[in-house]
């Protein structure tokens, strides 16, 4: 097992427009940043970053997707596992308490995603290199701790009305999510510029090659 062991904090903003009053939720990590990189990405919900994810994945092996937390229930197409690990809001408040989480938030009120620590740790035993399929305002204060040794990449959708359509066409939210998710995004964008790279999702081959590209030379450096 390799001996990734640095102590650090995750300080993740409940993503809520800037008026909000929500407080701060500080996390530790421990891992040794000096041998350890991994790729994050993060985009408005319905922008692709899950589909580019999976496409670096199944070109380059040794990138392992980091599977989330959520309480949200699972679609139809989604395995408990594979996708996400769904929690109940009482086991993940739970989880929380026994500090379990590398980071999370609650995106909606009552539905909360997080990345666990267990997963960063599977992903290190295996000598593997984590990528995290992560929200936006998370993506970007785990960018600012880990500076060089993360690569940060922002995906986002032509524009907020092809962003809409798409969340329509997955038909797996009301009017008033999308709306919200709508809505949420239009904040997210502001983020663009604490990541190291933006990839415009209009055409997913285009979109997949940038980002491939954009990993490869990262693990170079």
């Amino acid at each position: 097992m390799p001996n990734n062991l640095f102590c650090i904090e995750i300080i993740v903003q409940t993503l809520l427009p800037p008026c909000s009053n929500k407080n701060l939720i500080v996390i530790p990590l421990h891992m040794e940043s000096s041998k350890y990189k991994f790729v994050i990405l993060s985009a408005p919900s319905g922008s692709g970053k899950t589909t580019l994810a999976n496409a670096l994945i199944r070109k380059y092996p040794n990138f392992v997707f980091s599977v989330s937390a959520t309480t949200r229930s699972p679609r139809d197409y989604e395995r408990d596992g594979v996708h996400y690990y769904f929690l109940s809001k009482e086991d993940f408040k739970e989880r929380i308490e026994e500090g379990d989480f590398l980071e999370y938030e609650e995106v909606y009120e009552g539905r909360y995603y997080g990345t666990l620590k267990s997963e960063i740790e599977r992903i290190s035993q295996e000598g593997k290199i984590p990528l995290l399929d992560i929200d936006v305002v998370g993506g970007s204060k785990i960018k600012e701790t880990y500076h060089k040794d993360a690569l940060a990449i922002f995906v986002q959708a032509p524009s907020l009305e092809v962003l809409q359509e798409r969340l329509e066409k997955r038909n797996s939210d009301t009017s008033e999510e999308i709306q919200k998710r709508i809505s949420k995004a239009n904040y997210e964008m502001t983020f663009r510029e604490k990541f190291d790279l933006t990839i415009v999702n209009e055409d997913l081959e285009t979109a997949t090659d940038e980002l491939c590209e954009a990993a490869m030379a990262f693990l170079k450096e």
